[in-house]
C-alpha cells in the first residue's frame, strides 16, 4: 500500500487530507470516509489501509480543519475523562451534515484528477459523527455515490432542517446503516423514523442493529471496542462496495 498527504482547498479552507491507496498501479475504485469525533489518528488510517488492502483507493479528509490546530486526547483518556462532549463538542459546532456535503465536492473534483481513480461513481463510509454525513453526501451527489455506510451514526433522524434522513428522497445509491443497541444518540424510535424516511423514498437500504454492540463498536482504540461486531461490520461495508463499485 501506499499513503500520501494532500491539502484539498474547501469554501472554508484548507483541508488536510490522506490518500491510501493499493498496491500496484489502478486504477481503483474510490471510498470516502467521514471520521468519527475523536479527530484525526492511527485508527482511521487503518480504516484507510483495510480498505486499500481490499482494492479501494481511500480518501480520508480531516472533518476538523476549520478547527486546526486542535488537540484531542487518545480516546481511552477522553472516555476515562468523563467530558466527552466538552472536549469534542467544540469542534462538532464547526461541522455536520451540511458542512461536509459541500465539502464532498471538493473531494469529488479532487479525485476526479487523478488517474489512478476508477470510474465516476464512489462510496462514502461513516462513523459516529461521519455516519450521517455519509449519507448527507449521498443524497447531495446522488449521480456520483452509488453506495453508503453509516456505522454507529449519531443523530440521523431529528428536527434540525440537515437531518440525514430528509436527504433520503434524493439518494439512488445502496445504503447500509448499523446501529448498536444501547445507543442515546440512536434511540430505537430513531432507527425505526429513517427506515420510514428510507421506505418513503424508495431506497434500496438495509438498516440493522447490531446486539450487545455499544456506540462506537467499529473502533479499535475505543475502550467498547467490540471485534465480532467490528468484523462483521466489515463484510457488510466490503459486500455493498463491491456489488456498487466493482
Amino acid at each position: 500500500m501506499a499513503q500520501e498527504q494532500v491539502t484539498i482547498r474547501t469554501a472554508d479552507g484548507d483541508c488536510p487530507t490522506y490518500v491510501v491507496t493499493p498496491e500496484g498501479t489502478g486504477p481503483w475504485p474510490a471510498v470516502i470516509i467521514y471520521m468519527d469525533a475523536l479527530g484525526m489518528r492511527p485508527a482511521l488510517l487503518g480504516i484507510a489501509s483495510r480498505l486499500a488492502e481490499n482494492g479501494y483507493l481511500a480518501l480520508l479528509p480531516d472533518l476538523f480543519y476549520r478547527s486546526i490546530p486542535y488537540d484531542i486526547p487518545t480516546p481511552t483518556e477522553v472516555f476515562a475523562k468523563g467530558e466527552f462532549m466538552k472536549i469534542i463538542g467544540p469542534l462538532m459546532e464547526k461541522t455536520g451534515p451540511t458542512q461536509a456535503a459541500a465539502d464532498t465536492r471538493q473531494y469529488l473534483d479532487y479525485l476526479d484528477t487523478r488517474d489512478d481513480v476508477k470510474g465516476g461513481k464512489v462510496g462514502t463510509v461513516g462513523f459516529c459523527m461521519g455516519g450521517g454525513m455519509a449519507l448527507a453526501a449521498a443524497g447531495t451527489y446522488p449521480d456520483r455515490i452509488a453506495a453508503a455506510a453509516s456505522y454507529h451514526g449519531g443523530n440521523l433522524a431529528t428536527d434540525k432542517p440537515n437531518s440525514p434522513h430528509l436527504f433520503a428522497p434524493k439518494i439512488t445509491g445502496e445504503i447500509y446503516v448499523a446501529g448498536a443497541d444501547n445507543d442515546h444518540s440512536y434511540p430505537p424510535e430513531m432507527h425505526e423514523k429513517v427506515k420510514a424516511a428510507f421506505d418513503e423514498a424508495g431506497v434500496t437500504y438495509r438498516a440493522e442493529i447490531y446486539p450487545g454492540a455499544l456506540h462506537g463498536w467499529m473502533k479499535p482504540d475505543f475502550p467498547i471496542y467490540n471485534e465480532e461486531a467490528a468484523e462483521r461490520g466489515w463484510r457488510e461495508m466490503l459486500a455493498l462496495f463491491a456489488r456498487n463499485l466493482g
